[in-house]
């Protein structure tokens, strides 16, 4: 009975974010690349110039070109990957081919479309992601490279995959601006997925290294109510033993616990680095501690 309630409440949030992604992502083609003459990238992006130069649709031929691109991947990215995939496209294609169209186009100035385009791209791009699927195209290559190099931001891979098919837009569409209004899209597209995938559990790691590791700690304890990580080591400089404290802390409390340290110890050696996702108490809990 559990295992059941657990797979229908995985199925209905699936379903709420090919929803909501296919919204946004349709916005962003069909409101807004569209009308502005200019190719985002991506098999949409293809499907965009085919759509100026012979009218077809554009939902619909995303999903004929999508097709080399299933057979390449479907070892890679497994049958699971693919299935919500192809869900996902058919949510696309019909907010692309029948919804949106009722709905006037945004007709102003091109750079804003570009940008708002890259914007709801993104964020109906890092929707559809978040719950292992995809849109279709290119997304099946960045996600099988992204399945071989998982080191690698999902943002630089679109963007690398999309910069050929944005050029294209320079003869079809006539002019160099598309060129450029389509590598505006794609940064912020790319920023957007990587922002909103990676950017909510984000915060700071302090390393700080000390001869006054107790107190700092208690001053850390203190300011943020949690703990830190001691670690000994040697200045291979002065050859004196140190303290090192991994300090996981949100962006609010870097400067209350910089100024501290340096109230408790005047030559400390500080580092502060980004972390894109933190995880523990205190942070963002682990997707496996929710399901247990």
């Amino acid at each position: 009975m559990f295992l059941s309630k657990c797979k229908w409440r995985t199925f209905t949030l699936d379903l709420v974010f090919d929803l909501i992604g296919g919204i946004f992502y349709s916005i962003g083609i069909y409101t807004f690349a569209k009308t502005a003459n200019f190719a985002p990238g991506g098999m949409s992006g293809l499907a965009l110039i085919i759509n100026y130069l012979w009218h077809l649709p554009i939902g619909v031929t995303t999903l004929v070109l999508n097709i080399p691109f299933v057979l390449f991947s479907y070892k890679i990215v497994g049958k699971k990957f693919l299935i919500k995939s192809l869900k996902t496209m058919l949510f696309c294609t019909f907010f692309l081919d029948i919804v949106f169209p009722h709905f006037p186009p945004y007709s102003g100035n091109p750079l804003l479309a570009a940008l708002f385009s890259g914007v709801f791209l993104g964020a109906g791009l890092a929707f559809i992601y978040m719950r292992g699927s995809s849109s279709g195209g290119t997304d099946f290559l960045t996600m099988s490279i992204k399945t071989l190099f998982p080191h690698l931001s999902i943002g630089l891979v679109t963007m690398s995959i999309d910069l050929f098919i944005i050029i294209l837009g320079w003869p079809v569409f006539g002019n160099i601006d598309a060129v450029l209004y389509g590598l505006i899209t794609t940064f912020v597209t790319s920023t957007v997925i990587d922002k909103i995938m990676y950017g909510i559990g984000a915060g700071k790691l302090m390393i700080i290294v000390t001869t006054k590791s107790s107190q700092v700690a208690s001053k850390i304890d203190e300011i943020c109510a949690r703990g830190s990580t001691e670690l000994r080591g040697i200045g291979t400089y002065t050859n004196r033993e140190r303290q090192i404290l991994l300090c996981a802390c949100s962006k609010s409390e870097v400067y209350k616990l910089h100024s501290a340290v340096y109230r408790i110890d005047p030559e400390p050696f500080i580092m502060i680095t980004e972390t894109s996702e933190v995880f523990g108490e205190g942070f963002m809990e682990p997707e496996l501690k929710k399901k247990s």
